[in-house]
Formats: C-alpha cells, structure tokens, sequence
C-alpha cells in the first residue's frame, strides 16, 4: 500500500511545485509591469506569491534566473509579430503598411511591459540579453522588409525609415501625440513612401 501511495504523493509534491513555480513567475510579471523590473526585488516578488524569500530561491537561485522565466512567460503569452501577417502581401509598400500596422496593434496591447523595459534596461543586466534579441529580431524584420523594395540609390532613405517605424519608442511618442494606431502606420508609410523622398 505504501509503496502503491509514494508514486502519487511524488506527483502531488510535483505538481504542487511546479505551481509554486508558475505563481512566483506570474507575480514578477505583473510587478515588472506595475513597478519596473529596478524596482521589482525578491521580497515583492515573495510577497506577491504569497510565498516566503527562501521559497522563491528554492525555486530560482537569483534574480537573473527570476527574470529570464519572467520574460520567457510573458513571451509565449505575447509574442511578437511573424513576418507571415505580411508576407503574402502584393508589393513592397503593402507589406510595410501592414506590418507596422501589425507592430503597432502588439504595441498597444503590451505597452505597459515595453515602457518598463526599455525605460529600467541599462540598469538591471538580466533584461539586457531579451531586450538585444528583440531588438535583433527587429533588424531582422525591418531588413527584410527593406529587401522588398529592391536596391535602388534612390531609395537609400529606405532601410533606416522602416527601422525607426519599427521601435517601440517611436510608437510611444506617436502615442503620446493623441495619434491611434491607424494614423500611426498612416504617417509611418507616408515618411517611407510620400513624393519627393524618392
């Protein structure tokens, strides 16, 4: 009978773990959208769990592995946009308007975890190496968005026009100018495309 109830008892203790785990993860990223991840200290995490400081070390042996779980999470949950949205677009100023439609719309939604990051990024090192890859990621889109138009001399303007429309802070400012998302990727394909920049 006993050794029938350990196997069971493993899985509870497991499972109950692993829950702990997820509560401690879903509390840092609610903070790092409330507070900022500098502000965020394994205390409030503790708190916001209802755990104790020793629990969340037992489960993430600093704050570094803390965060990394905390952004990987938040990820799967916010993904950023896939070059497929636009692929399939016909020409080359399309699939730049709706993919910085796209980008703008994802801004929207996550802006309050894009503000805390890029404002608390140079002061807490484990946001550093997501925050390079996003903007990798970024360069990645905006340089094949760039190659759809082709290798004018005329069109020099091209690539750094559609890395700007891309940023976060360039939204924000937009944002902060009453403008909607709309009027946003608008004025975004009017910088690359209006007459007299080509």
């Amino acid at each position: 009978m006993t050794e029938k109830k350990r196997p069971y008892r493993l899985r509870e203790r497991a499972k109950s773990q692993e829950e702990t785990r997820q509560k401690i993860v879903e509390a840092t990223m609610h903070l790092h959208e409330e507070l900022g991840p500098r502000a965020t200290t394994i205390s409030a995490i503790a708190e916001r769990s209802g755990v104790q400081r020793l629990t969340v070390y037992r489960h993430f042996p600093d704050e570094a592995a803390v965060f990394q779980a905390c952004t990987s999470h938040w990820l799967s949950l916010n993904p950023p946009p896939a070059p497929s949205s636009w692929d399939g677009a016909g020409d080359a100023q399309e699939k730049f308007h709706i993919a910085v439609s796209v980008f703008y719309g994802y801004f929207s939604r996550t802006r309050r975890m894009w503000k805390a990051s890029f404002e608390d990024v140079a002061h807490v090192p484990a946001l550093q190496g997501p925050m390079a890859e996003f903007a990798a990621y970024l360069d990645g889109v905006a340089s094949g968005l760039a190659a759809a138009f082709g290798e004018r001399p005329e069109m020099v303007h091209i690539a750094p026009t559609i890395r700007h429309a891309l940023r976060f802070q360039t939204w924000a400012d937009l944002e902060e100018q009453g403008l909607d998302d709309s009027r946003k990727a608008e004025l975004a394909v009017y910088w690359l495309c209006c007459p007299g920049m080509e």
